[in-house]
């Protein structure tokens, strides 16, 4: 079966952090995120250009909801970010659990940006890092190389997927997230919300089998 988007050199893939504290035994251990891993290989092997996020979480900041005292682990839509707020501490800066999956292949990669180093400042989005007021010029490298068309796949969907395939939109690039190659942590209507939003936008739901055929 032909695959229904051909892919060619204006077409990058992101791969959003997939780090070590989403896999079984870390924190906060997202469900399924082992299964993707095979399927995210797949995809980076189809993508002349590919480019990998790695999302920082330092502990002891104001910004980061999980290291404050008057937000707990699972608590709070009342939060800046409610789903980050839900998770217990993760990928401090150093740590173990920040690091990049093992197994995954990146060999395509021309680039590994990370985010969030910054304790008071949050950084969801790569493109623009810290939520617009950091600029990482992820958009404008990309243009400069000749794409026009963004693939996202990773982790998790209505957060930092979500994000930043919103300011690829903004800054004039076609978007795509590649569905089944995602997690979400769908708590309280999250995922459908994040999916609202991107759909108004015009960021593109799509499946691997529309690439790999």
């Amino acid at each position: 079966m032909p695959s229904s988007i051909p892919i060619g050199a204006r077409d990058v893939l992101v791969v959003i952090d997939m780090e070590t504290d989403f896999a079984p035994g870390g924190a906060p251990a997202l469900a399924g995120c082992d299964s993707i891993t095979p399927l995210v290989n797949r995809l980076a092997r189809a993508f002349d250009n590919v480019v990998v996020t790695q999302g920082l979480r330092p502990k002891g900041g104001g910004a980061i909801p999980s290291s404050r005292p008057d937000v707990g682990p699972f608590d709070g839509d009342e939060a800046a970010y409610a789903g980050e707020a839900r998770l217990p501490s993760h990928c401090g800066p150093g740590e173990p659990g920040a690091d990049l999956r093992a197994g995954l292949d990146f060999e395509r990669a021309f680039l590994i940006l990370s985010k969030g180093a910054n304790s008071e400042v949050e950084a969801f989005s790569a493109p623009s890092r810290a939520e617009g007021e950091t600029a990482t010029n992820l958009a404008n490298l990309l243009k400069a190389r000749g794409i026009s068309r963004v693939f996202a796949c990773g982790l998790v969907t209505e957060y930092c997927v979500a994000r930043l395939m919103l300011d690829a939109r903004a800054a004039g690039l076609e978007t795509f997230v590649i569905d089944d190659a995602c997690r979400a942590i769908d708590a309280n209507g999250s995922f459908a919300a994040a999916w609202a939003t991107m759909n108004s936008a015009q960021v593109w739901r799509i499946q691997a089998r529309e690439i790999l055929g």
